[in-house]
C-alpha cells in the first residue's frame, strides 16, 4: 500500500473508512476487533475531532495499518537557525526585528494622525 498523506480529520476518517470497506468489514466487526465502539468508529469516519491517539492506534492495528511520521517539506524550505551563533539564527533576527520597528512606526504614525486630527476639530 503507498503512503497515505492524513492532513486533517477528515481524509483520516475518508481513509479508515475505504480500509475497513477493502477489508470486507462492517462498523460494528472493525470497532469489535479493535475494542471500540461502533459509535466512536462511526464519528471518526465523518471526520470528528474527538478520537484520542491510543484509540486511532487500536484502530490502525486492527486493519493492518501502521503510523509513520515524517516532517512535512516544502519546495523552499529554510533550514532551522541552530541558535545565537548561527549565521541564519542572526539574520533571521534582524529580519525580525527590522518588520517589528516597521509596524511600531507605522503604528506611531496612525496614532499621531489621528490625535492631530481630534485637535483640528
Amino acid at each position: 500500500m503507498p503512503d497515505i498523506e492524513i492532513p486533517d480529520w477528515t481524509k483520516l476518517g475518508s481513509t479508515v473508512r475505504s480500509e475497513r470497506k477493502r477489508a470486507g468489514l462492517s462498523q460494528q466487526a472493525l470497532a469489535e476487533r479493535a475494542s471500540l465502539s461502533r459509535s466512536w468508529l462511526a464519528r471518526l469516519e465523518a471526520g470528528h475531532r474527538t478520537a484520542e491517539l491510543e484509540s486511532v492506534m487500536r484502530l490502525l492495528r486492527a486493519l493492518d495499518l501502521t503510523l509513520v511520521l515524517r516532517r512535512a517539506s516544502t519546495d523552499d524550505e529554510q533550514p532551522t537557525p541552530e541558535g545565537p551563533n548561527d549565521p541564519a539564527y542572526a539574520a533571521a533576527l534582524e529580519s525580525l526585528l527590522t518588520r517589528r520597528h516597521r509596524d511600531m512606526d507605522a503604528r506611531s504614525r496612525a496614532w499621531t494622525a489621528t490625535e492631530r486630527r481630534d485637535d483640528d476639530e
